[in-house]
């Protein structure tokens, strides 16, 4: 049994590789969705293996867990990750050395975590998870895997993954044999395919879904293509200068029609969950390369065999709307994609390409023409023309289309119909020489204000401000980390807020991108915020960014933390937030007259009490 935790599904398609690859192991592997956990005992049903009949209650699983955020649970394991925190305090009432009471007591396991070096908790639920099956008496059959996004996640899981074959395998069944069954061919391909999970089933021009399915029989990490709702955009602009060369717009989005939804609750500084469309310039080549007619109406179901894991998105619909709305076709494939989609490959030559590039010899060759070049889904088409997918097929092996994430930068008190998003427009250029576009933040600076629509969901983040509004706030965000601090300033002036609102913003120069310069301003003016200003490039000589500044009100901003009760917000870069958090600690350590250790664990504290929040990215 594998169970994951994601938050952008590379947990769960790890699962569905070692799912692919258990039975020529010689193991049949079931994965399912950390959300479908209810109980702690759900982990200690047996696994039935072998043909004998001995009486062999064990339960024999793995976890495989990404860390969201500053150590914190995925989205889809809060609920497991409390479970398991209330059986350890229960353990711990009970009588925390008795081994035989323990709960988890036949449960043998091997957990990989999925994090990124990057951050100061690093791989902390994957952790998490590795000891405290541990201490509710589970038996480790291989030690902890830790992979680092920031080097190689996927070789890393690689590494881990041999390990965990060779390790099963001498434990279970090291004298059995294993049969290995050939795939079939179809009639859509001339070569054998991989078994694919989904069957297909057309249906006449012009059928539509009728009515949404109850979310329990829905996918789990793909729900937000049923619950997200159609807003209109009202307004796009730019912030940045023409003496920029980049683009960060501001984005209103009109909510007065989703506030209806008693599953749509908007507070202050969340985060917004914006749903994709591929260009239609993409979806008609990635059409034609395979064959599809974008008119097809179609449906899926369990293949022969497979286990249904839910609808994926709303059905019947077509093939035009299946690639725009729901499939991947511009990030980078992963390696155990690659050797994948070799398989469909007609063309000897395409296949051995694909095949190099998805060995461990070919990761610098992978990551110099598949990720800095940029090449996802559909310029692998053209790059590897004899690749014949079948429908379904791609529905399987490709990517899942999900939300990019927003940090809201409006209020809820001042906006209530309104959300306000700040956002970074990526753009880039291929070695060939081809621009490359992010595909939702260039979805969000197309939309037409007044005509277009977005899909967005709201999913609440870990800003909140304190509930006494007398204590000062402390909020740095250089950038687009700006978007949450402007959603608590208007907050705090909504709430009349007697304590001071200290904001350090950070940019290149004053006059190519200093974001909402002009508000800034003039809630400095009027008294509204302490306004600290880094220009990293209008000094060519020495670079000047937020923690110096922040270094050299050292004294101030000690007294506003330990005298007056601030509350700190950062937001932004994960480089950016490690640097604030290393001044911080020499603050205290200057001014506090503390150890480096002691500030360390003065800085924890406050996390902990709500006091010092970070949302960062890499």
């Amino acid at each position: 049994m594998i169970y994951y935790g994601t938050q952008t599904g590379t947990a769960e398609s790890f699962g569905q590789q070692l799912e692919r690859e258990g039975p020529e192991h010689g193991f049949f592997i079931k994965v399912i969705d950390m959300e479908d956990i209810k109980a702690v005992e759900d982990f200690t049903k047996p696994t039935a293996y072998g043909d004998d009949d001995t009486d062999d209650d064990k339960a024999r699983l793995i976890i495989l867990s990404a860390t969201y955020g500053e150590g914190e649970p995925t989205d889809n394991s809060v609920g497991t990750v409390s479970l398991l925190k209330e059986q350890l305090q229960l353990q711990e009432e009970m009588d925390g050395t008795d081994t035989e009471s323990r709960i988890l007591k036949n449960v043998e396991y091997g957990v990989f975590g999925l994090g990124n070096r990057q951050y100061e908790h690093y791989n902390a639920m994957g952790k998490f998870f590795h000891s405290t099956f541990e201490k509710l008496g589970g038996t480790p059959f291989l030690p902890l895997g830790l992979g680092d996004d920031d080097v190689d996640l996927e070789g890393d899981f690689e590494s881990w993954k041999d390990q965990l074959w060779m390790t099963l395998k001498d434990k279970y069944c090291k004298d059995a044999v294993v049969v290995l069954r050939k795939q079939g061919k179809t009639d859509n391909c001339s070569t054998d395919l991989p078994s694919c999970e989904y069957g297909i089933e057309y249906h006449p021009i012009g059928t539509v879904a009728t009515n949404s399915p109850p979310l329990d029989q829905v996918h789990g990490s793909l729900r937000p293509f049923f619950t997200a709702i159609d807003c209109p955009v009202t307004c796009v602009k730019e912030l940045r200068t023409p003496a920029d060369g980049g683009s960060t717009k501001h984005v209103e989005i009109d909510i007065s029609s989703a506030t209806s939804s008693s599953d749509f609750h908007y507070m202050t500084a969340d985060n917004l969950g914006v749903l994709p469309v591929n260009p239609p310039a993409v979806v008609e080549s990635v059409a034609k390369a395979l064959g599809y007619d974008l008119d097809t109406v179609f449906s899926l179901k369990a293949a022969d065999g497979h286990e249904w894991h839910g609808i994926p998105f709303p059905m019947p619909l077509t093939i035009r709307e299946c690639l725009s709305r729901y499939l991947d076709l511009t990030s980078a494939p992963r390696r155990s994609d690659l050797k994948l989609l070799a398989s469909y490959a007609t063309d000897k030559i395409d296949r051995q390409a694909l095949l190099r590039l998805a060995s461990k010899d070919g990761k610098v060759e992978y990551k110099e023409k598949i990720t800095q070049g940029y090449v996802g889904m559909h310029e692998l088409l053209h790059l590897c023309p004899s690749l014949k997918i079948p429908l379904e097929h791609l529905c399987s092996v490709c990517h899942w289309l999900l939300p990019r994430y927003y940090t809201i930068s409006s209020s809820s008190s001042v906006h209530p119909h309104s959300i306000h998003l700040t956002v970074a427009v990526t753009q880039d250029k291929r070695p060939n020489g081809t621009p490359f576009e992010g595909v939702c933040s260039t979805h969000l600076a197309n939309r037409q204000s007044g005509t277009d629509t977005v899909r967005v969901i709201v999913r609440p983040s870990t800003f909140r401000l304190p509930t006494d509004t007398s204590k000062p706030i402390l909020m740095i965000g250089p950038g687009t980390g700006i978007a949450p601090m402007r959603a608590m300033i208007q907050e705090r002036i909504y709430q009349k807020a007697s304590g001071p609102n200290i904001l350090y913003f950070g940019c290149k120069r004053q006059d190519q991108d200093y974001l909402y310069q002009e508000e800034l301003q003039a809630w400095q003016k009027n008294g509204s915020i302490d306004l600290r200003v880094a220009f990293s490039r209008a000094n060519a000589s020495q670079k000047e960014y937020v923690q110096h500044l922040l270094q050299r009100q050292g004294k101030e901003t000690y007294d506003l933390i330990h005298q007056q009760g601030a509350y700190i917000y950062v937001c932004g870069g994960v480089k950016m937030g490690h640097d604030v958090t290393e001044t911080l600690k020499q603050i205290c350590v200057e001014y506090g007259e503390i150890s480096f250790d002691q500030a360390k664990e003065y800085l924890s504290k406050l996390a902990a009490d709500g006091r010092f929040v970070q949302e960062l990215w890499a």
